[in-house]
């Protein structure tokens, strides 16, 4: 019998091409989606997509959607708290295991697997240490359709926000900026897939910039590295 997984999904083109690869893998059923949102602005954390086209992903998708609410500016603590109550109870529900999109970034997934272990539930990495240009072109191979919903602007300027994921993207982006964005230089919102019932429609709202500080308890807000010393562009985008 396979295993019951859910995804850690975000929204964005990695988590889509990880779970297409986990739909197609015999081990694993996918019952459940797994999605942190910011409960006061009602966007998904990090990407800033409202919450009324995450969940015409998960209706399109026809899997139930759970999210891990969390405070406008959660702590360290406090995401913590809400993963671990969150996992505990997936767990109680037969998930056996979690899928997730990463790809090379080795603390991301050791803290992952540490949160893990306190449950316990297994992680499942199907992109892992896969060439960033490899899984773009099988995400544009496979018929995936994506488009950029926030940059860092350390990386990329706000001409990038707003554009679709594809090959032109791809040839536009600076030297040094990781294809897939997998040192945080950009999000992106996956509105058509091969699993998807029908595409999502929207339209394009405005261009919105803004700062962040790092959250408390975090190695940023320890002195180690400063992620957050940019701006973040995000494009609001509005269910059509």
């Amino acid at each position: 019998m396979p295993e019951q997984a859910f995804m850690s999904w975000s929204g964005g083109k990695d988590s889509a091409l990880a779970l297409h690869h986990a739909l197609r893998d015999p081990r694993y059923h996918v019952s459940d989606l797994l999605t942190s949102v910011n409960a006061h602005y009602q966007r998904v954390s990090m990407h800033g997509v409202r919450i009324e086209l995450l969940e015409a992903q998960a209706q399109r998708l026809g899997l139930p959607l759970t999210q891990l609410l969390l405070p406008e500016m959660p702590s360290m603590a406090d995401y913590d708290h809400a993963l671990l109550t969150t996992l505990t109870e997936l767990r109680q529900q037969g998930a056996t295991h979690v899928i997730y999109g990463d790809i090379f970034l080795e603390d991301l997934r050791a803290y992952r697997e540490q949160q893990l272990a306190r449950v316990p539930l297994h992680g499942v990495f199907p992109l892992w240490q896969m060439a960033s240009g490899a899984i773009l072109r099988e995400f544009l191979d496979e018929g995936f359709q994506a488009i950029i919903v926030c940059v860092n602007d350390r990386y990329l300027d706000a001409s990038f926000c707003g554009r679709l994921l594809d090959r032109d993207f791809l040839r536009d982006l600076p030297p040094g900026v990781d294809p897939c964005g997998e040192n945080g230089e950009y999000h992106s919102f996956v509105f058509d897939a091969p699993y998807f019932s029908q595409p999502i429609a929207f339209t394009k709202g405005e261009l919105v910039r803004r700062t962040y500080a790092p959250p408390a308890g975090s190695a940023t807000d320890r002195g180690v590295g400063d992620p957050f010393a940019a701006g973040f562009w995000y494009c609001d985008l509005q269910p059509a």
